[in-house]
C-alpha cells in the first residue's frame, strides 16, 4: 500500500510540473518549509472552511487549489477541508447526498477529483505555509459503507437487530439523520479501525489535523486513547464540533464558541443587549481552563444552509460582529463565500455555486487577519492576551474591552444597537482607528457619538 501510495505522489508531482505554469510560478515564489503545527501557531491563526463542492463551478479539488495562494495573501493560516470521502447513495437525501454520508473513510469523492489532486492541495497549502485538517465523521456512516454488510456488529441496532440511524442520548429519539448509520462505540474492533483509518491520513496523506464532526456524541474514551495515537506520528490540530470541556481534556485544541455566536445573532436581531455578551465572556472563564482555544464565527455551512446567511442573521450589523469575532479571546473562522459578501443559502444537497467577487469583506478580513497576526494582545490560543471589560455610561448598549499581552493593547468598542447614541467610555487617550486610519481621541468624563452598529479597533499612536 505504501509503495503505490509513493508512487502516486510521485506521479502527481511530475504532472503538476506542467500544468498551469503562471498558477505553479506563484506557489513556488511563496513555497516554505512547513514547520509542524504548534500551539504558537494557534495563538495568530485564522481557519478557513473550505466547501469544495460549492466554491466553484467546477467543484473540484483542482479548482479550489488554485486559490490556494489567494487564502495565503488573505491572510489563512489552516484549512479545514469539508468532507472529501465518496458519498452513499442508499437514503440518500437530494441528487447528491451529504458529505457527511460516508461509504469509505479512505477514498475520496470522484465528484470532487482524484487522490493525486488531493494530495496536490495538501502540497500546495504546505507550499503556501498553510496547514489542511480534515473534516472527520467518526459518529456514523452512509448507509453503503462496507462495515454494514461485512462488520453489522460495527453498528447500533434496535431489539430486533436492525441497524439505526443516530438517536438523541437524552430522548431516545431519532435526530432525523435517516441518510446515515449509527455506529456502535461499544464494539473494540470497530475503534481500532476507525483509528486506523485516521492514521492513513495523517501518515500517508500528511494531513495536519482533524474537525470532527457531532464530536461529542462519540465517547469521550475513544478521543483519548485515539488522539494520542494520532499525535505519536506528527503534531496535529484537533478542532471538536462540540463545546463540552471534557474534550479538551480527552485531547482535543479547540471547541466550537456556539454560545457566543447565538449571542451575536440575538444582540443584532434585538433580542437581547450587551449584558448577554458579558455574560457569556463570564460563563467561558468559568467553564473552561486557559488553555482551551475556542473557535469564534459569524457563519458555517450549517448555519448558512439551515439559519439563514449572514445578512439574513446580522444584518447591518454583520461588519461589527465580524470585528468582534476576530477581536475576541480564540480563532476566527471564515465559511466559503464570506469573503466574497456571499448572500444566499448554499444547497447542502445539490451543486452550488459561490459567486467569487470582492465586494466590500474581501479588504476587511484581509485587515482583520493581519490585526491579528502583527498584534499580541489578539493572541487566542492556549497562552491567549488576556480580555478586560471597559465600563461605559451605558454598558447595556456599548461593549468596551482591552486586550493585552506582552505590552501590547488593541481595544474594541461598539455601539451594539440599530440606534444612534452618546455615551462616554473609562478610556483616556488618543489612538488610531485601525479600519479608518483615522485618530481617535477618547475622555473618559466625555460622551462620544456613536452610530447605529459603529465600532472601533484602536491601537496605540
Amino acid at each position: 500500500m505504501k509503495k503505490i501510495l509513493l508512487s502516486l505522489v510521485t506521479v502527481a508531482f511530475l504532472m503538476s510540473c506542467n500544468d498551469a505554469p503562471k498558477q505553479k510560478e506563484a506557489v513556488s515564489a511563496t513555497k516554505t518549509e512547513l514547520a509542524p503545527i504548534s500551539d504558537e501557531v494557534l495563538e495568530t491563526a485564522t481557519i478557513y472552511e473550505a466547501n469544495i463542492r460549492q466554491y466553484s463551478e467546477e467543484g473540484t479539488f483542482n479548482a479550489f487549489t488554485q486559490d490556494i495562494p489567494k487564502l495565503k495573501e488573505m491572510g489563512i493560516d489552516i484549512i479545514w477541508v469539508m468532507p472529501i470521502y465518496p458519498i452513499s447513495s442508499t437514503k440518500s437525501k437530494g441528487s447528491l447526498g451529504s458529505y457527511y454520508a460516508i461509504t469509505d473513510y479512505t477514498k475520496v469523492n470522484p465528484e470532487f477529483g482524484t487522490l493525486e489532486d488531493f494530495q496536490n492541495l495538501v502540497k500546495t497549502a504546505h507550499d503556501n505555509g498553510m496547514y489542511v485538517v480534515l473534516d472527520w465523521v467518526a459518529n456514523h456512516t452512509g448507509w453503503d459503507h462496507v462495515w454494514i454488510k461485512e462488520h453489522p456488529d460495527y453498528y447500533t441496532q434496535d431489539k430486533d437487530g436492525n441497524i439505526v440511524d443516530p438517536l438523541n442520548p437524552e430522548t431516545g429519539e431519532t435526530w432525523g439523520w435517516t441518510d446515515v448509520a449509527d455506529l456502535n462505540y461499544d464494539n473494540p474492533k470497530m475503534r481500532e479501525e476507525m483509528t486506523a483509518d485516521m492514521l492513513y491520513w495523517v501518515k500517508e496523506e500528511h494531513v495536519d489535523g482533524f474537525r470532527c464532526d457531532v464530536a461529542s456524541n462519540v465517547p469521550t474514551d475513544f478521543w483519548s486513547t485515539a488522539i494520542p495515537k494520532l499525535r505519536a506520528e506528527k503534531p496535529i490540530f484537533m478542532l471538536a464540533e462540540a463545546w463540552q470541556p471534557e474534550l479538551i481534556e480527552a485531547g482535543f485544541d479547540m471547541l466550537y464558541n456556539w454560545d457566543g455566536h447565538h449571542a451575536m445573532n440575538h444582540i443584532a436581531q434585538g433580542e437581547a443587549d450587551v449584558t448577554a455578551w458579558d455574560k457569556r465572556m463570564q460563563q467561558i472563564d468559568s467553564m473552561y481552563s486557559d488553555e482551551t482555544i475556542l473557535m469564534n464565527f459569524i457563519t458555517n455551512h450549517d448555519e448558512n444552509s439551515w439559519s439563514g446567511t449572514v445578512f439574513e442573521r446580522l444584518g447591518d450589523a454583520a461588519e461589527t460582529f465580524a470585528a468582534l469575532e476576530y477581536l475576541t479571546p480564540g480563532m476566527p473562522l471564515i465559511y466559503s463565500g464570506q469573503e466574497y459578501d456571499m448572500n444566499k443559502r448554499l444547497l447542502f444537497f445539490e451543486k452550488d455555486t459561490i459567486i467569487k467577487k470582492k465586494g466590500k469583506f474581501y479588504p476587511i478580513y484581509e485587515k482583520l487577519n493581519a490585526l491579528k497576526a502583527k498584534h499580541a494582545a489578539l493572541n487566542g490560543g492556549k497562552q491567549a492576551a488576556s480580555y478586560e471589560r471597559l465600563s461605559t455610561s451605558d454598558d447595556n448598549k456599548i461593549l468596551a474591552f482591552k486586550r493585552a499581552k506582552d505590552g501590547d493593547e488593541v481595544i474594541y468598542i461598539a455601539n451594539l444597537t440599530d440606534q444612534p447614541l452618546k455615551a462616554s467610555v473609562e478610556l483616556n487617550g488618543t489612538f488610531t482607528d485601525y479600519m479608518t486610519g483615522e485618530s481617535v481621541e477618547f475622555q473618559k468624563d466625555r460622551a462620544f457619538a456613536f452610530g447605529p452598529w459603529q465600532y472601533y479597533i484602536l491601537v496605540k499612536e
